[in-house]
């Protein structure tokens, strides 16, 4: 197994914390969210107006009245894409859409203008998605910056005390971080001891113990001891703001992606306009009547346009994404569902992500006494606690059907542990370090064979990637307690199944020390480990996989993973656990938070690519089949037109052959890719 150990010392430039405008708050949903943009009001009522044309047509209704109602489908939900299409005409640049205009008008031209009204309604809806998800990440990483609290307690130069903005501070000053409080810079703690959650920057499933000379980050939570703290970098540079810059650029990035088709069409655009300009201005030019002239050339439009093959395209990718959203994956794009069938590699998260990110008691090595006399002491001690590691002792207990007297004292000493009096008896557990100080009375009791014996047994537990504290009762150690996080159930068959799946074995990126990386690594059959790392030492980690050549799909959770999540191939976010931004910045969700989903969905992504491609042929075929004709013979346009949706009809069934459920569960199946 190899582990990698990153450095986390860095200096990365970012733009100022307050340069990012804080969220907006909703007052209703179509006024300030998704409804409130033009996208989505187009596309709403562009669909509701094909519906409306619909059931009139249905209805029997005159013909006027429904092909009035599908003539305002067609300017709702076409003239965005129609003016901006004639707008990139001006850079000498042939926009996709615009042609699918043309060609919906095209269509209305001949009688077909519930063909032209449907293609209508599918690139607003595609549209109005699109913005929705561009949105929807520009409110979370907004909404990251509030982690970092916007006032900090300053310390002046004569011991007092000002409230200052966290934008104000500058390197050097000291900062005062009460407990319970989000701490406001990046720094390192002068004076005080205390426990610090910080899951947000890290990754790390318990909190760590802070102490002078430790470095802390800016939005992480304070625990119970008060810390005097040392500002190292301004506002600018802090690990919170660089995950909002690096979220953003990523973003950015990643935002023009294109379905493959759509790269194609470009270029088969330019040629069919050109050719149906070509077929309609030649013949005249040889004395050939105008009408029939038209009708040759709107004929070729017709038979000629990517409409088929854009539709033979989408519902292959759709059905796919119904029928991963019914088994617990969401997708959230089509583009991302051919991102998912060209990923070559799986890079994991740890906490949260191949485990559950919630500590519990592993195992008690015992010194003196009994497992019966000493867990339920510990669970009196620790019933008072609000650490995790207080909380897995007594769940410990309780599924061991132990019950267990009333503290008559509780103390949680600040960066220390906890003491306790239980039945008369002194009981402490906290850091193994902390506990062996000359400080804490009953030293002298715990010399000797005991404690080389502790000592080495806390070796031992740590190398194996466990927390270990120590347990004395009267200030002689009993016991030590390992704590790990627990792996999630099916992460070994779900790493093993990816092996068959991809190209090339899974790789795990934490922020977590590099023992507990290498047991959970070692646990669930994953080889490469990268560990200690910060948001952006995972992000230049998933770029260096990419540079060799990899198409990287990160799976993780937290805030910490948002930059990776963006700068990947395609980011996967574990849903019932993940943050916000997490949740907003990945491209697909597994909202159950089963691993298994994850090769799943990958198999199912790659048959939808080959359904695609089987679609795309057919598609050809009829098209070249229907020019070859309408160029070199006669092709009646009634012909051309069944030939045209004949070959969508063809297409469309063959795609939908995804949607149902036996699709997941050949996709689910061991073996199959």
């Amino acid at each position: 197994m190899r582990i990698y150990d990153a450095m986390v010392t860095t200096d990365v430039r970012t733009r100022p914390a307050d340069a990012v405008p804080p969220p907006t708050k909703a007052a209703t949903w179509w006024r300030t969210g998704a409804g409130s943009l033009p996208e989505v009001r187009w596309a709403v009522a562009a669909t509701a107006l094909f519906a409306a044309g619909g059931i009139a047509q249905l209805a029997g209704a005159p013909s006027w009245m429904w092909w009035a109602l599908y003539l305002a489908c067609y300017a709702a939900g076409g003239w965005e894409p129609g003016l901006a299409g004639l707008q990139a005409l001006r850079d000498k640049t042939l926009d996709v859409d615009l042609l699918m205009v043309v060609a919906a008008i095209g269509a209305a031209a001949i009688g077909q203008v519930f063909d032209g009204a449907l293609l209508i309604v599918i690139f607003a809806t595609s549209g109005a998605l699109e913005a929705v998800a561009t949105k929807r990440t520009e409110d979370s990483v907004r909404g990251l910056l509030n982690l970092a609290p916007e006032r900090a307690t300053r310390v002046t130069e004569n011991g007092g005390e000002e409230i200052v903005d966290t934008a104000e501070l500058e390197v050097g000053e000291i900062i005062l971080v009460r407990p319970g409080e989000r701490i406001g810079a990046d720094g390192e703690v002068v004076a005080g001891a205390s426990d610090v959650d910080q899951a947000t920057i890290t990754g790390e499933s318990l909190p760590a113990d802070k102490r002078p000379g430790d470095e802390v980050f800016a939005g992480t939570l304070n625990g119970v001891g008060v810390l005097r703290i040392r500002v190292t970098r301004p506002a600018a540079g802090t690990v919170i703001a660089r995950i909002v810059a690096m979220v953003e650029q990523a973003s950015a990035t990643k935002a023009r992606t294109q379905l493959f088709i759509e790269k194609v069409e470009q270029r088969y655009s330019v040629a069919m306009v050109a050719a149906t300009v070509a077929l309609f201005t030649l013949p005249l030019l040889w004395g050939v009547p105008l009408q029939e002239s038209l009708l040759r050339a709107m004929t070729f439009m017709i038979v000629a346009s990517p409409c088929a093959v854009v539709l033979a395209t989408m519902p292959p990718l759709l059905a796919a994404i119904a029928t991963a959203g019914r088994n617990g994956v969401l997708v959230k794009s089509a583009v991302v569902m051919e991102q998912l069938a060209g990923v070559t590699q799986v890079a994991f998260d740890k906490t949260g992500t191949l485990t559950e990110g919630r500590p519990y008691l592993a195992e008690i090595r015992l010194l003196s006494g009994t497992r019966e006399s000493v867990l339920p002491l510990a669970a009196a001690a620790e019933e008072g606690s609000e650490h995790p590691l207080g909380r897995a002792v007594v769940q410990a207990a309780r599924e061991a059907g132990l019950t267990w007297p009333a503290a008559e004292s509780f103390e949680a000493v600040p960066g220390t542990g906890v003491r306790a009096r239980v039945d008369g008896k002194l009981v402490e557990i906290g850091s193994p370090t902390a506990l062996l100080t000359p400080a804490h009375p009953g030293d002298r009791q715990a010399g000797g064979a005991g404690s080389s014996a502790y000592g080495s047994v806390v070796g031992e537990l740590e190398d194996g990637g466990h927390s270990a504290v120590v347990m004395r009762v009267d200030g002689v150690p009993v016991a030590v307690l390992a704590l790990a996080d627990r792996t999630r159930p099916g992460a070994a068959d779900a790493v093993a199944r990816l092996k068959a799946v991809t190209e090339a074995p899974p790789v795990l990126l934490t922020g977590d020390n590099p023992r507990a990386a290498g047991r959970v690594a070692a646990h669930v059959g994953i080889d490469d480990v990268y560990a200690g790392l910060l948001p952006e030492h995972k992000v230049t980690a998933v770029r260096e996989l990419q540079e060799r050549g990899a198409r990287v799909a990160l799976v993780g959770d937290g805030v910490n993973d948002a930059p990776a999540l963006a700068s990947a191939h395609t980011g996967i976010a574990m849903g019932r656990a993940g943050s916000d931004l997490a949740l907003d910045t990945a491209d697909a969700v597994i909202t159950r938070d089963e691993l298994a989903a994850v090769p799943a969905v990958l198999a199912l992504a790659r048959r939808a690519r080959r359904l695609v491609i089987a679609n795309l042929a057919i598609a050809g075929t009829f098209i070249a089949v229907l020019v070859g004709w309408d160029l070199f013979g006669e092709l009646p346009l009634p012909l051309g037109v069944a030939g045209h949706e004949g070959s969508t009809i063809i297409v469309g069934l063959n795609g939908l052959r995804l949607l149902r459920d036996a699709a997941w569960r050949r996709a689910a199946a061991p073996g199959l890719r």
